[in-house]
């Protein structure tokens, strides 16, 4: 049986095994999760988190190196960052179309006497923006400050690319530690349908039926956005820009789906991404190695199509109604700060956060929907990392096409 299968049926047994732990009383549940769901889940998550900081260093590094011409990194990084924003404002507009059409907070329906939510500040946009450039780029990998350690990987790349020759035998490092960690990836794979099943199954037992009830209209809200900036945004950017079939798209790179899905986490599925777009989707490794780690930092597509969702549900819960301005102004904001709360701990709910107050809602509302934000944040983590993949396939396909041009023209 492929790999692919054997996740998908671990997903469907850990959603059904998560139902049926919602009707044990919640000792036996937590014993459970306690003893056996979460040890597995955590060691799978472990295993992954491993090797993210390397495999993002040691692939940017020979990503730059790949690229060579700085000036060709600056252009493909000013595509990258436009593809980012651009879905990024599509997918905003498609959260507050869909959560005014179908209404899931309407006025009266739940009970804010007691709500309450204490607000975590973000940074200001230029401190985010000067922090980039690490001061101890080994504290950096330490504390997986990802922005820093794709800044440092850069400067490395572009060093070793303008030095040549002379560090041949560090760039051959670079590419044996690649392929070792490359190994270390397909070797963990293998665990994966196992840490996909004890994930799911212990978030869908902790949210519980009662809580998966009250909040129905507006999870219902929250997974048709984003099925619909999967299906259209994407499927038109592959088909149109990419030039391929967007149904196997997805169905090459649904691997790296899963374990975001599972794992909740852009950069725990990042080395899987990667994988999964150079070997099945045929992107260029340097491209991949820049566009797709960049992307799972500054990428928010599913985050942005939940703050639309959860600002149009505040406002109608509150009965405070947006008018085209405030709608304008979710779109502005929640754009902008996708780049600038970059790499921030709880990024979604602080920009969520940041938005709210922007537009005049109460941001104790944030507290009605921490109750099922777990499990939407695996479905958004998803088209997050997609989109990743979605931009580097159509960056990757368009330099392969100035390839063959340039072939032409000299024959």
């Amino acid at each position: 049986m492929s790999l692919t299968k054997k996740i998908l049926i671990a997903l469907i047994l850990g959603v059904v095994a998560g139902v049926g732990l919602t009707f044990v009383p919640n000792n036996v549940f937590s014993a459970i999760d306690t003893y056996a769901l979460n040890p597995v889940g955590e060691i799978f998550l472990s295993l992954i988190m491993m090797i993210v900081v390397p495999i993002v260093f040691v692939s940017i590094v020979l990503g730059t190196v790949g690229l060579g011409d700085p000036s060709k990194l600056g252009k493909i990084g000013i595509k990258t960052v436009a593809f980012y924003l651009i879905t990024t404002a599509i997918a905003l507009v498609i959260g507050l179309g869909i959560g005014v059409v179908l209404e899931p907070g309407k006025a009266g329906t739940f009970d804010t006497s007691n709500v309450s939510y204490k607000e975590e500040a973000a940074p200001p946009i230029m401190d985010t923006l000067v922090q980039i450039i690490p001061k101890n780029p080994i504290e950096a990998m330490s504390t997986g400050n990802m922005l820093q350690i794709i800044a440092f990987a850069i400067f490395i790349g572009v060093a070793l690319a303008a030095l040549g020759n002379k560090t041949r035998g560090i760039r051959n490092l670079f590419e044996q530690a690649n392929d070792i960690l490359i190994f270390l990836v397909n070797g963990i794979m293998k665990t994966a349908p196992y840490g996909a099943f004890a994930l799911i199954a212990s978030a869908v037992g902790e949210a519980g039926l009662d809580a998966l009830g009250q909040m129905v209209m507006y999870m219902v809200a929250v997974i048709l956005s984003l099925i619909l900036h999967g299906v259209i945004t994407y499927g038109i950017a592959i088909k149109v820009l990419g030039k391929a079939s967007p149904v196997n798209f997805y169905k090459q790179f649904f691997p790296a789906m899963s374990v975001a899905f599972s794992t909740s986490s852009s950069n725990a599925a990042l080395p899987v991404a990667m994988k999964m777009a150079q070997e099945r989707l045929g992107v260029k490794k340097s491209i991949s190695s820049f566009v797709q780690p960049l992307g799972a930092t500054i990428n928010m597509d599913g985050t942005a199509i939940m703050q639309a969702v959860a600002t149009v549900f505040i406002a109608q819960v509150y009965a405070e109604p947006l008018g085209l301005s405030q709608m304008l102004m979710v779109v502005l904001t929640a754009t902008l700060a996708s780049i600038g709360t970059a790499g921030v701990p709880g990024v979604g709910l602080i920009m969520l956060a940041m938005v709210l107050k922007q537009v005049g809602l109460p941001v104790d509302g944030i507290a009605l929907i921490i109750g099922v934000d777990r499990l939407l944040d695996m479905l958004r983590t998803s088209l997050n990392i997609t989109g990743d993949a979605v931009c580097a396939y159509i960056i990757s396909e368009g330099e392969k096409q100035k390839s063959d041009d340039q072939v032409e023209q000299t024959a």
